[in-house]
């Protein structure tokens, strides 16, 4: 008896929701598979404006070796050099829209589709007003300094925490991806945004691509990111983050 599939019904308003998961992930798999890595997705068995149905996972506590596995393919996948920065199409990241579109400036990219972007979304509007105007202190050195770092463009998952990766048997598995061409390091930030990867998934990622000198403000940065969004989806618990990571990067850049 084949395999019962994975039906992930739509949680938004927005029927090209599952279509555009679909996408990413399809994206992800034709680099997978284009390098031979030993990664996966799971196939896609449908879709519609109501449900994405997937191949099932019988998802399983990962070994020692399947961290290692995963940071070094994760690694190898981050160094498949793309064209641009952005993406053609905006997708989801959770239940929030993710703005895209392409550029060719890392920084531009970051500062105005990823924190201005969810400044944007703050619902309100004395919190708004204060973190728009922290940001736009920040414009001009935080653009700069982002460029500064010579970023080639990876492909990126987008939400790379510990519930969007999966373990079966000897193989590693991601879903739900945010996806967009960006500095590999912000993939590398969010896994440490709630509590962080087994230190060998860092220790095999790292032997491939070792972390940039200025990675400590990065992450700062590119989590800044996922806590504004965590607030607008999730609300007050994540505001002390939000001002917290703001506060560091002015401190750093101003």
């Amino acid at each position: 008896m084949p395999d019962m599939p994975f039906i992930k019904n739509n949680p938004s308003h927005d029927p090209k929701a599952m279509h555009i998961e679909a996408k990413g992930l399809r994206a992800l798999s034709a680099l997978i598979k284009e390098h031979n890595l030993a990664i996966h997705t799971p196939d896609i068995k449908d879709v519609n404006s109501q449900q994405l149905v997937l191949e099932r996972i019988p998802n399983q506590v990962a070994s020692k070796e399947q961290w290692q596995l995963l940071g070094d393919q994760l690694a190898r996948l981050h160094q498949v050099p793309q064209k641009t920065f952005g993406y053609p199409y905006d997708n989801y990241i959770g239940l929030n829209p993710q703005k895209n579109g392409l550029s060719d400036d890392w920084g531009d990219f970051f500062y105005h589709q990823r924190l201005m972007f969810q400044c944007q979304g703050v619902q309100q509007d004395a919190v708004q007003a204060d973190i728009q105007q922290q940001l736009k202190k920040l414009q001009r050195p935080l653009i700069d300094w982002l460029n500064g770092q010579a970023i080639q463009p990876a492909l990126l998952h987008g939400d790379l925490w510990s519930g969007n990766v999966l373990f079966s048997d000897n193989k590693v598995w991601l879903i739900d991806p945010a996806v967009y061409w960006g500095d590999a390091e912000a993939d590398i930030a969010m896994t440490e945004l709630f509590g962080g990867f087994p230190k060998v998934f860092y220790q095999a990622y790292h032997q491939q691509l070792p972390p940039t000198p200025e990675y400590d403000l990065k992450k700062i940065c590119y989590n800044l990111y996922h806590y504004l969004n965590h607030y607008n989806l999730f609300g007050h618990g994540y505001l002390a983050a939000c001002r917290s990571h703001l506060n560091q990067l002015t401190s750093a850049l101003t």
